[in-house]
């Protein structure tokens, strides 16, 4: 069972790494400052997904040494940082766009 568990988070994050790498090089590519945003914060969240499934990886990889463990708490507090921040920030940009979308009319 647990070895099923390691299975399906090392997928989940390739999958994120994979997301979040496509969706950098869509904001990095966008040449409209919103959208530019919206895709940073996109890939904010797809970050701290991608850290906090790293974490979780790591715990039941490495068992009981103290380091392990400073790392796998840092790496969910970053985590959780990063998807904080990238809500925080895509809700902005909707709004910004939707604001954007209203004036045009």
């Amino acid at each position: 069972m647990i070895t099923v568990i390691k299975y399906i988070l090392f997928i989940l994050l390739v999958v994120t790494c994979i997301t979040s790498a496509y969706y950098s090089i869509r904001s990095h590519r966008s040449s409209d400052p919103t959208d530019r945003g919206l895709y940073g914060a996109i890939t904010n969240i797809l970050m701290g997904i991608m850290l906090m499934m790293m974490s979780l990886v790591f715990m039941f990889i490495f068992r009981g040494s103290t380091l392990s463990i400073v790392v796998e708490a840092l790496f969910l507090v970053l985590g959780a940082f990063n998807i904080f921040a990238g809500l925080r920030n895509r809700k902005y940009y909707v709004y910004q766009k939707s604001q954007i979308l209203i004036n045009k009319d």
